[in-house]
C-alpha cells in the first residue's frame, strides 16, 4: 500500500547525515526528513534529536513522481496553545495610555523645574 499525503505513520531511522535523517516506512520504502522538518527549535546537529533504529512518528509531507518521500517530524507534534489574553476593550486601552502618558509628562516637569530652581533664583540688586 503505498504511502498518502498528510498521513501520519511510525518508522525507523535508518541513516543520519547533515541535512536529514533516512527513515524506513512499513512498506519497505525509505522517506527523508530535512534538517529543518525534525523539530521546532533550530537543529544545528541531528544526533542531539535522532539516533539510529529510533522508531520515529513522521507525517509524509511529499512524494514526487520519482518516488521521492518528504517526511516531517515536527508536524507530528501537538503544538502549545499559549494560553488567551483576556480581551481589554478599546476605552481601556486608552484609558490606560492616558494615565501613563500624564505619569510621564508629571515626572518630566518636575524634573526640568528641580533644575531651574538652582539657577538664577537669588538675584543681586
Amino acid at each position: 500500500m503505498p504511502v498518502q499525503l498528510g498521513e501520519i505513520i511510525e518508522g525507523k531511522v535508518t541513516g543520519i547525515t547533515s541535512f536529514g535523517a533516512f527513515v524506513e516506512l512499513p512498506d519497505g520504502k525509505t522517506g527523508l526528513v530535512h534538517i529543518s522538518e525534525i523539530a521546532e527549535e533550530y537543529v544545528k546537529d541531528i544526533n542531539d534529536f535522532l539516533k539510529l533504529n529510533d522508531v520515529v512518528k513522521v507525517k509524509v509531507i511529499s512524494v514526487d513522481p520519482k518516488g521521492k518521500i518528504g517526511l516531517s517530524i515536527k508536524q507530528t507534534i501537538e503544538r502549545r496553545r499559549k494560553p488567551a489574553r483576556p480581551e481589554v476593550s478599546f476605552e481601556e486601552k486608552l484609558s490606560r495610555f492616558l494615565k501613563d502618558s500624564d505619569e510621564r509628562l508629571q515626572s518630566l516637569r518636575r524634573n526640568t523645574e528641580s533644575k531651574r530652581g538652582g539657577r538664577g533664583s537669588a538675584r543681586k540688586s
